[in-house]
């Protein structure tokens, strides 16, 4: 098998004892690689700040170490600066806390040029010490969770805090490293970290330009619909110029509601079929039947979670489905209204328009009066929507493509890492 530069080649397996089921041609004939204790190449900081000033850090799963500046808009150091751990270029540090994409702990080389720190309290920090061993590979091996698949069966959580881990720092230690052996040893680890780094650069060149795009339609939202006060556009297509001043209507003229044509059914009750289950926030779960074959929109009103929701709190639903009861169902008489309608309550707060303390709702009075700007002309309704929704689909696109990217390298990572599990004596 050979990848996108044609560096990569399937290794036979045949007898073979630990090896990757990928390799770099050169190093094909290599022989088998090893394991090794993390604790044999590496040794743990213990170097405190004292009184020095440096930089306190945070970490962010899957992304890496961050200023506490940067992450919280603050430094939450305090006293107990002095305790943290420090942090040098191409140190690592591992947080013992859960997080759902590494349940066992989050760890990552710090790759920032000014000396960092993080507290003692929830890190063990180390550094490698065999200049054999490329740093920037071992960054992979724990990015791909190499040592939470092995400290799972020692860590358990922690009574002190949501989420902390009880993890020995000799656990740590004991964590055996897949690693080449021989003459190339180090280049071939350093192959593999900077086929790895490639990937990643690729990666974020087109999750910078999904940002973009993501960027440009929020800029193009609100230059065509009406900042609040005005009755106009900022932007308006050519031919609707002339078309006058937009209109403001509540919500609840532009749409039937079709609450009460939903049917509770109960988790119990839903059998796995071809029919989608939507919730507040999107697909919960399929059933064998329906009570919506339509097309409509779905507006949450699940208050705790809406305001800080980040996917669209409303979403539009063709054909068969069911809808639970933490959406609002509407119903539209022409699509571009509502398309236009769903991409304008997505741009906006409605926070306004909950009511409740303990766990606000959006409920069925409120949601009625919502104000939405709207042309009168359905020529220049239609003409947005098609560009919204047009642009939608370029994002959605991007999107996927990043996905992909990012499941491939996940792929290759699995390939490129031999797993002990797979080793034939």
């Amino acid at each position: 098998m050979s990848n996108e530069a044609g560096a990569v080649t399937e290794q036979a397996s045949d007898n073979q004892g630990l090896v990757p089921k990928l390799r770099f041609p050169e190093f094909r004939d290599a022989g088998e690689w090893v394991e090794k204790p993390l604790g044999e190449f590496a040794s743990l900081i213990s170097e405190r700040v004292g009184g020095r000033q440096f930089i306190p850090l945070s970490i962010t799963s899957g992304v890496g170490l961050i200023s506490q500046e940067e992450k919280f808009g603050r430094t939450i150091a305090g006293q107990q600066l002095k305790n943290y751990l420090v942090l040098r270029k191409g140190d690592f540090a591992y947080n013992k806390s859960a997080t759902k994409l590494y349940p066992q702990g989050y760890a990552v080389m710090y790759q920032g040029d000014e000396v960092g720190c993080v507290p003692s309290s929830i890190f063990a920090c180390f550094s490698v010490t065999d200049n054999s061993v490329a740093k920037s590979y071992i960054n992979y091996q724990l990015s791909a969770n190499l040592h939470g698949r092995w400290l799972s069966r020692f860590t358990t959580i922690g009574a002190r805090a949501n989420g902390s881990l009880n993890v020995d720092d000799n656990d740590l230690l004991a964590l055996p490293v897949p690693l080449p052996e021989g003459p190339a040893k180090f280049a071939e680890q350093q192959k593999i970290a900077d086929f790895l780094s490639s990937l990643d650069a690729l990666i974020n060149v087109e999750t910078d330009k999904l940002a973009v795009l993501r960027d440009h339609k929020k800029g193009l939202m609100q230059q065509l619909f009406p900042v609040k006060g005005e009755t106009t556009p900022r932007l308006r297509f050519p031919e609707f110029r002339n078309a006058g001043e937009w209109e403001e209507r509540p919500l609840g003229d532009l749409a039937e509601n079709l609450d009460n044509r939903r049917v509770p059914i109960a988790s119990s009750a839903r059998a796995s079929g071809e029919v989608p289950y939507y919730g507040a926030s999107g697909i919960v779960d399929y059933v064998a039947d329906y009570i919506f074959d339509e097309d409509i929109l779905c507006i949450s009103e699940d208050g705790a979670n809406l305001v800080a929701r980040s996917t669209p709190i409303a979403f539009s639903v063709s054909g068969k489905c069911w809808i639970n009861n933490h959406a609002h169902v509407l119903k539209f008489e022409k699509m571009h209204t509502q398309i236009l309608v769903e991409q304008y309550l997505n741009a906006i707060s409605l926070e306004d328009f909950l009511t409740g303390v303990a766990q606000p709702k959006l409920n069925r009075g409120m949601l009625d009066v919502i104000p939405v700007p709207i042309p009168n002309d359905e020529g220049e309704q239609r003409k947005i929507a098609v560009c919204l929704s047009s642009l939608d689909a370029l994002i959605a696109s991007q999107n996927d493509s990043v996905a992909a990217l990012k499941n491939h390298q996940s792929g290759l990572m699995q390939q490129l890492f031999p797993s002990p599990d797979e080793a034939v004596a």
